[in-house]
């Protein structure tokens, strides 16, 4: 009895674990890569990669600045809480990630790129 206890917790600690990642961040906005061509060039927008500076450079899209996302905490004062910020990774984690950084540090509008440069090719 006390197993199958501790196994229904660990279970359930685990599927929160997954669960909190994968889930969109709130109050960020999502998009998918035909709404992000549309939405290119818009200077009022703030663009974003937060791979790292290797998977950038091999492919980017013209207008985003990398800021790994490792580095987006210490980088985050080179943009501006006020105006959107686009953000997009390989696949969508880790500007889910991001994103949900962003808005803890107090960012406004934060849009995430689902699928990622992945969706974009």
């Amino acid at each position: 009895m006390a197993q199958m206890v501790i196994n229904t917790i660990l279970f359930l600690l685990i599927a929160w674990f997954f669960a909190s990642r994968l889930l969109p961040a709130r109050d960020v906005r999502t998009i998918d890569a035909a709404d992000l061509k549309k939405e290119l060039g818009n200077k009022k927008v703030q663009y974003i990669d937060v791979r790292t500076p290797l998977e950038f450079h091999a492919h980017h899209i013209h207008g985003f600045k990398n800021i790994p996302l490792h580095e987006l905490k210490e980088r985050a004062h080179e943009l501006s809480k006020e105006q959107e910020v686009i953000v997009i990774c390989q696949s969508g984690m880790r500007s889910t990630k991001a994103s949900k950084l962003l808005k803890k540090l107090g960012f406004q509008q934060v849009t995430n790129v689902t699928g990622g440069m992945n969706a974009w090719r």
